[in-house]
């Protein structure tokens, strides 16, 4: 599940290398795997054109070639740059190549079945140009099948942008794990399908590296989790209230209270202007209704301990009234959503000052939403990457934060930090969002901690959206979560 900056997979490189296994032996067995991937695309006796660059990248491409020649494909190698210039692993790896080697800017593309990016790896540093761009830019135009070796040439391994031009691969093989790049779009949508390869790197080197960005999974979270016991009831769950907007708005926040519900709250509140009260109670049967029209309202109603968590933001209106209403509830445990974060709009330190009482708090903003609120903090908004730009953002508000997307990046406070790459593109619906909100409060509602509920919410989001299947509305979510939390109990080891 951890991943791997460009930085970090050098040093464990280095590691590697110090502990006796040489650099020679990392090269062969990540130019084996790249290969054997190749075999499993394109049948025996296909032709194959071997793009080197100019470092080990290229390295790992002459071992492609020659693993792949021997399993009898028809292999062409074209090299950015001269032979001679190779240096360490890369040369010694050139050394054993028998073959002939074209100028990889004059390599025809004519009657190649499959192509293997091995120009750049993750740890490209600037933007293609000149005869590196053109070439990536003519095999993308011809639309040929590529295996990328390590990451694409062109993609910013620790961004997952464009650097200047970028192949689009169908395959990429990267070797010991994944790289932020791989996840962080557009990188996901250039890198294809992914295989991480054992080249002989001991899982051990990751206490000493200590990375703090990882793949959304549940193994990330699910030690966290908080499974049904036996001897359990609704009470120890917790109570959850969802504070509700005008009638005009109410949809949304009944997609988050029935989220809550089903993501395990023993109670839920819906707290609403008495306008509203009739239609929620008209749409809703396992989950409370309460009236409640400003913060004096709230504060009545949660001067019940027992209501510990809050949900404030889908549907509620965006100004004062909101504002008030959060500062009633601050000291509970919180999931921050839409109109709430609009009413912070510009004031990202008035909004970390009001949720500073709070024992768990959680902020779900889009991208749209995220740059209004931190209007005015280019230390958050001109971070270099998404992943970057979550962690500034919960550094600066001092609690954890879901940066929300096709590529969501939940980020916490002290650096660490989810990237999730299972939500399928029907899940981009209205009403979606809210589902999320209602998630996360549930699993806060449970105790769960704030980073690994906000984690573990997204992923649920994605599962349950690939369970409902295209043509999904906000609504399906709610029903599909249900064979998802089957699954999850059972691989948890949840018992009846």
């Amino acid at each position: 599940m951890e991943l791997l900056t460009p930085e970090e997979m050098a040093r464990a490189d280095a590691l590697t290398i110090a502990q006796g296994l040489p650099g020679i032996g990392l090269m062969e067995k990540a130019g084996a795997a790249v290969a054997r991937v190749a075999a499993q695309v394109t049948p025996v006796g296909a032709s194959v054109l071997v793009l080197c660059g100019p470092g080990n990248n290229g390295g790992d491409g002459f071992v492609v070639a020659r693993r792949l020649v021997e399993a009898g494909y028809r292999v062409r190698l074209a090299l950015l740059g001269a032979r001679q210039q190779l240096r360490g692993d890369a040369g010694t790896m050139a050394g054993r190549w028998i073959g002939p080697v074209e100028r990889a800017e004059d390599a025809s593309l004519d009657g190649v079945d499959l192509v293997i990016d091995a120009l750049f790896g993750a740890g490209l540093a600037r933007d293609l140009d000149g005869e590196a761009r053109a070439l990536v830019e003519r095999v993308n135009a011809r639309g040929l099948p590529v295996v990328a070796v390590d990451l694409p040439s062109g993609i910013d391994g620790a961004s997952g942008q464009v650097r200047g031009a970028a192949i689009k691969a169908r395959w990429s093989v990267t070797f010991f794990r994944a790289k932020p790049g791989h996840l962080l779009l557009p990188g996901r949508l250039h890198a294809g399908a992914l295989t991480v390869a054992d080249i002989g790197i001991q899982p051990s080197v990751i206490e000493l590296i200590r990375p703090q960005a990882f793949a959304n999974e549940p193994s990330l979270w699910g030690a966290a989790f908080p499974l049904p016991r036996i001897e359990g009831h609704k009470y120890a769950r917790g109570h959850l209230v969802a504070v509700s907007g005008p009638p005009q708005a109410t949809g949304a926040m009944r997609l988050a209270a029935r989220a809550a519900l089903r993501a395990g709250a023993g109670l839920v509140t819906v707290a609403c202007p008495a306008a509203a009260l009739p239609i929620h109670a008209a749409n809703l049967s396992a989950i409370m209704v309460r009236p409640v029209e400003d913060a004096a309202d709230l504060a009545r109603l949660l001067a019940d301990r027992r209501l510990s968590t809050l949900v404030i933001g889908p549907g509620v209106g965006v100004g004062e009234a909101t504002r008030a209403k959060l500062a009633t509830g601050a000291d509970r445990r919180l999931v921050l959503d839409a109109d709430l974060i609009t009413s912070f709009a510009g004031a990202a330190d008035d909004l970390a000052r009001a949720v500073a009482a709070s024992p768990a708090a959680i902020a779900t903003p889009h991208d749209g939403e995220f740059a209004r609120l931190f209007e005015g903090c280019p230390e958050v908004l001109e971070a270099p990457s998404k992943l970057e730009r979550a962690r500034a953002g919960a550094r600066r508000l001092g609690i954890t934060l879901l940066l929300k997307g096709a590529d969501t990046v939940v980020a916490a406070p002290d650096g660490r930090a989810a990237i999730a790459a299972n939500a399928p593109p029907w899940l981009a619906t209205a009403g979606a969002g809210d589902v999320l909100a209602g998630i996360a409060g549930g699993l806060l509602c449970q105790g769960m901690p704030p980073f690994e509920a906000a984690a573990a919410a997204v992923w649920l989001h994605g599962e349950a959206a690939r369970e409902a299947g295209p043509g999904l509305v906000a609504d399906d979510l709610i029903d599909a979560l249900r064979p998802v939390y089957a699954r999850l109990f059972a691989h948890l080891g949840a018992r009846g």
